[in-house]
């Protein structure tokens, strides 16, 4: 049996979070995403073109700080860092429709604190992990639903995503993303 101690816990989340904290720096700017949902029961595919703006948070701001109070983290100066993405999105076919929003995060451990989720505009607590410092991958559960993530920086100028959602083991939707800087 192999006894892992405290410190080295410890380490893993600080590197961890070292690594999040570069790709959200490496995220900051304006983006173009294209993308497509796939809705697996029915066989639809929802097209979207978003303009999307990331904005890293460092320690102690205000944002973060509210978020932590939203999430109950005692003084509201637990978060390390985090960020502020807003959107712009024009659904084409076949529900055409404009949808404008703004989530922030703010990470903590191994853990992403979210304003909101994707489907709900109730607080949520994602789980991380990082592969290197250009691909997250992210497990969010909420509401029955099971939310599977990555999002892999391509160079400096691109961002892949997918995103899986099941509930009751099944998958129904699978998202795929092209975002670009601009």
């Amino acid at each position: 049996m192999t006894i892992v101690s405290p410190a080295i816990r410890l380490s893993d989340h600080s590197q961890s979070e070292t690594r999040a904290e570069e790709f959200f720096r490496q995220s900051h700017g304006n983006w173009r995403s294209q993308r497509r949902y796939y809705t697996l029961k029915n066989d639809t595919v929802q097209e979207v073109v978003s303009s999307i703006t990331v904005e890293f948070l460092p320690f102690g701001d205000e944002r973060l700080i509210h978020l932590s109070q939203v999430h109950g983290l005692g003084d509201g100066t637990s978060l390390k860092f985090g960020a502020l993405t807003t959107w712009e999105s024009d659904y084409v076919g076949p529900s055409p429709r404009q949808v404008n929003g703004s989530t922030v995060f703010g990470v903590l451990g191994s853990s992403l604190y979210r304003d909101r989720g994707f489907n709900t505009l109730s607080p949520i607590i994602a789980h991380y992990t990082m592969g290197d410092n250009h691909t997250m991958t992210l497990h969010t559960e909420y509401d029955g639903n099971v939310f599977e993530e990555e999002l892999k920086l391509v160079g400096s100028h691109y961002r892949v995503r997918q995103t899986i959602i099941s509930r009751a083991q099944e998958q129904l939707m699978i998202g795929q993303y092209l975002e670009n800087r601009i």
